[in-house]
Formats: structure tokens, C-alpha cells, sequence
């Protein structure tokens, strides 16, 4: 491992590739920390024993692949909202682009054993219904660009649902802020005409 490494910068995000790989690895990001850490909270002391039990594991699964489509949506929300004072006359033919994109990044990923075919397939329509309700209205703030997912990210923690009563602002909260923290980082590395110049390109 180069140990000087940690302290370089991140690379800029300069063409469609570098901002693929952006949304996808923030868009994990998102839907898989939340998960994992707030069932390792629930279980306090236990969660090393839980963490063994292959039905868990399962349960983990299932909601990581089920929220990974949510955490596609906000980070593409919020990239959209930071590229787009930067398109000028030609905003819908890069929001087009932009759309097309974010879909070939849910491609990537074969069908997820947990999940099946049919229920991923599923998935994936809700994500282009929903990418298109983004360029419907002004871009939102980082932290009000999880309010519509908030509900359906929580509910799927695999915690029994008397466990969770009482953490959905918790875990809106982690949202959040989460989201604050990929809008400081994208707006800081991003070379916003370049990106959009090479979305028109491809």
C-alpha cells in the first residue's frame, strides 16, 4: 500500500466515466453504512453473534440490494442539481444524458440472488420513473434531497419493525447528513463544464 496516499486528494471528476464511478461508489456508500451500522447498533453486545447467523446475513443483503436503487436516486439528485447551472441551452439533452447514465450504472449489476429477476427488474423502473421527476423542479438542498426516500430506507432495516419504532429520525438524520457530506465533496472535485461537455459527447 503507498502510505502517502492517504493524504493525496481525491482525482477531479473531469468526463462521464469519473462521474459514473462517483455516483456508483457514493450511491453504495449510502445505502450500505446505514444499514450495517444501525443494525450493529441495535444489537449492541450481540452483534458479533449476529452478524454470524446466516438468516441475518440474508436479511442484510436483501435491504442492501433493495436500498441500493435509493441511494442512486438522491446522489444523482444531488449531482444533477450541482451540474446544472452549468448546462446553459443545452440542459435537456444533458439531463437526458445524465438520466442515461445513472441507468447504466444500475446495469452494471447482475440480478441479485436475494432479490430475483422480476423484483429487480421492478427496481429498475422506479428508477427511470423517478430520475425523470428531477428535472421537474429547481434543485433542492443536500440535506432535503433524502425527505421522499427516508421512509422506504428505513423500513427496510433488518430489524424486527418494534425494535426500530422509535429511529426513523435517526436514520433520516444519517441521510442527511450524509448527503451534505457528497455534495461538499462532488462540488470541491468536480469540473462541472468539462463533465457536461463529455455527457453531451457520449
Amino acid at each position: 500500500m503507498d502510505f502517502f496516499g492517504w493524504f493525496r486528494r481525491p482525482p477531479p471528476i473531469g468526463d462521464s466515466i469519473a462521474l459514473g464511478e462517483f455516483i456508483d461508489q457514493h450511491a453504495a456508500f449510502v445505502a450500505q453504512k446505514g444499514i450495517y451500522e444501525y443494525a450493529r447498533a441495535r444489537a449492541g453486545h450481540y452483534a458479533k453473534v449476529l452478524f454470524r447467523e446466516q438468516a441475518f446475513l440474508d436479511a442484510v443483503e436483501n435491504a442492501r440490494w433493495r436500498a441500493y436503487p435509493l441511494g442512486l436516486l438522491m446522489v444523482a439528485e444531488l449531482v444533477e442539481g450541482i451540474l446544472r447551472p452549468h448546462t446553459g441551452d443545452d440542459r435537456l439533452r444533458q439531463f437526458e444524458a445524465l438520466r442515461d447514465l445513472v441507468v447504466s450504472v444500475f446495469d452494471r449489476y447482475p440480478v441479485p440472488a436475494q432479490l430475483g429477476e422480476q423484483a429487480w427488474g421492478e427496481l429498475r423502473e422506479e428508477v427511470e420513473r423517478r430520475l425523470q421527476l428531477i428535472s421537474l423542479h429547481p434543485p433542492k438542498r443536500a440535506m432535503d434531497i433524502p425527505e421522499p426516500f427516508a421512509q422506504t430506507y428505513w423500513e427496510l432495516m433488518p430489524i424486527h419493525e418494534k425494535m426500530r419504532s422509535q429511529d426513523f429520525l435517526t436514520t433520516r438524520n444519517y441521510l442527511r447528513v450524509t448527503m451534505c457530506n457528497i455534495h461538499d465533496e462532488f462540488s470541491k472535485r468536480v469540473d462541472a463544464p468539462a463533465v457536461n461537455q463529455s455527457l453531451l459527447a457520449a
